[in-house]
C-alpha cells in the first residue's frame, strides 16, 4: 500500500513524510516486485534472501513480551500544548546526547505525567532526527550516553536513516490535513484485538501505524491513491478490509488479515515486505517493534510523535491544525 508521504519512510516514519508507502497488493514502480497474495491462497515463500533486516523474535520460540502499557481507556488524548513548533537543534554531541538520556528517562519512567510524557516524545524523535542528519556526532553521543541506552540509540537512529532512504524532499507542502489521533489507549485496544485475532504482535502495528500517517495524524491520499490511518490501495482493501478503510480500527484489524496472509507471525519479515516491499521499511519497522517488545512504555513516547515533512528548505512540522487543501 503506497501512503501519502512518509515521514521518513512510508509517509512516514515520522520524519519526513513525503511518500508514505504501505500495504500495497499492487506493484510499486521503483521497488522489486513480489507475489501479490489473494484472498484464499497460500502466500509465497518471502524473498528472505533479498532482506537485510535483522529478524524480529519467532513469537513460537521468544520468551512471552512484556505487558503493554495500559494507561487510563477512558483518558482523552493529550492537547497537542507546544506541539507547533520542534526543539531547536541541540548544536552540540553533548547537549545532543543529554536530551536523548532525558527523553528515554521520562519515557521509560512510571512516574512521568501526561504533560512531561508528551515533551518527552516530542524531544525524542526530535533528537533522533538531528542525530540521524549528523552521522559524525554519532561516536561522541554513544560514548555520552548511558550503556543501557547505547543500544536504543543505534536503533532508533538507524531507522530514521532508513526510512528517510524511501523520501526525496519535495517544493511543496502537501495537501493533506493533519488532525489528533485517537487517544493511545483506544489504539493499543486495536492493536491487541488484531494480535488475539491474527497471532500478529502488537507491536509491528503500532509501528506500521507510526510510519505510515503518525497513528492517524495524516489524513489525505498518497500519489498512488493509498487511503486511510495503515494506508490501503483500494484493491487491497477490497479483499482484507472490512468496514471503513478511515476508520481506525477497521484499517488496524484489515492490517492484522492483510499481515496473516502475508506469512504473519511465522514470516514477519516476508510479511512487512509484502506490506512495503522495501528492505529499509522492513528493517525501521522491526526496529520499533523490537523497542516496544523490550519495554511496551516506548509506544507512549511513539504516541508524541509529529510530522514532519521533507522539503527543498528543509524539513517542516506539520501541526495538527494543517490543512494544506485549505
Amino acid at each position: 500500500m503506497k501512503a501519502p508521504a512518509h515521514l521518513g519512510g512510508g509517509v512516514g516514519l515520522a520524519l519526513a513524510l513525503v511518500l508514505l508507502t504501505g500495504c500495497t497488493g499492487e506493484q510499486s514502480p521503483s521497488l522489486p516486485a513480489g507475489p501479490v497474495v489473494q484472498p484464499g491462497d497460500t502466500p509465497a515463500a518471502s524473498p528472505s534472501a533479498l532482506l537485510s533486516a535483522v529478524s524480529p523474535p519467532s513469537p513460537a520460540n521468544s520468551p512471552p513480551p512484556a505487558a503493554a502499557p495500559a494507561p487510563t481507556a477512558a483518558a482523552p488524548a493529550p492537547a497537542p500544548t507546544g506541539a507547533q513548533e520542534p526543539p531547536s537543534p541541540a548544536g552540540s554531541p553533548a547537549a545532543l546526547a543529554a536530551r536523548v538520556v532525558q527523553a528515554e528517562r521520562a519515557i521509560r519512567s512510571d512516574d512521568t505525567d501526561d504533560a512531561a510524557l508528551a515533551n518527552a516524545g516530542r524531544l525524542q524523535q526530535a533528537a533522533y532526527r538531528e542525530l540521524a542528519a549528523r552521522p559524525q556526532w554519532r561516536q561522541a553521543v554513544l560514548e555520552a550516553v548511558p550503556a543501557d541506552l547505547r543500544s536504543v540509540v543505534v536503533a532508533h537512529t538507524d531507522a530514521i536513516r532508513d526510512l528517510l532512504k524511501l523520501t526525496r524532499p519535495q517544493a511543496k507542502l502537501p495537501a493533506w490535513r493533519i488532525v489528533a489521533p485517537p487517544p493511545p489507549a483506544e489504539l493499543l485496544g486495536y492493536y491487541r484485538e488484531a494480535e488475539q485475532e491474527f497471532g500478529v504482535g502488537w507491536e509491528y502495528l503500532a509501528a506500521i501505524h507510526l510510519s505510515e500517517t503518525r497513528m492517524g495524524r495524516i489524513r489525505g491520499t498518497s500519489p498512488a491513491g493509498a487511503r486511510g490511518p495503515m494506508q490501503f490501495m483500494p484493491g487491497t482493501w477490497d479483499a482484507y478490509g472490512r468496514g471503513d478503510i478511515d476508520d481506525p480500527r477497521d484499517a488496524v484489524m484489515a492490517a492484522g488479515r492483510y499481515l496473516r496472509a502475508s506469512g504473519a507471525p511465522a514470516n514477519m519479515r516476508g510479511a512487512l515486505f509484502a506490506y512495503n516491499r522495501s528492505e529499509a521499511y522492513v528493517r525501521a519497522i522491526t526496529v520499533h517493534a523490537e523497542q516496544m517488545r523490550a519495554d511496551p512504555r516506548t509506544y507512549r513516547g511513539y504516541w508524541h510523535w509529529q510530522v514532519y515533512y521533507r522539503t527543498v528548505d528543509g524539513d517542516r512540522l506539520l501541526p495538527v491544525g494543517y490543512d494544506g487543501a485549505a
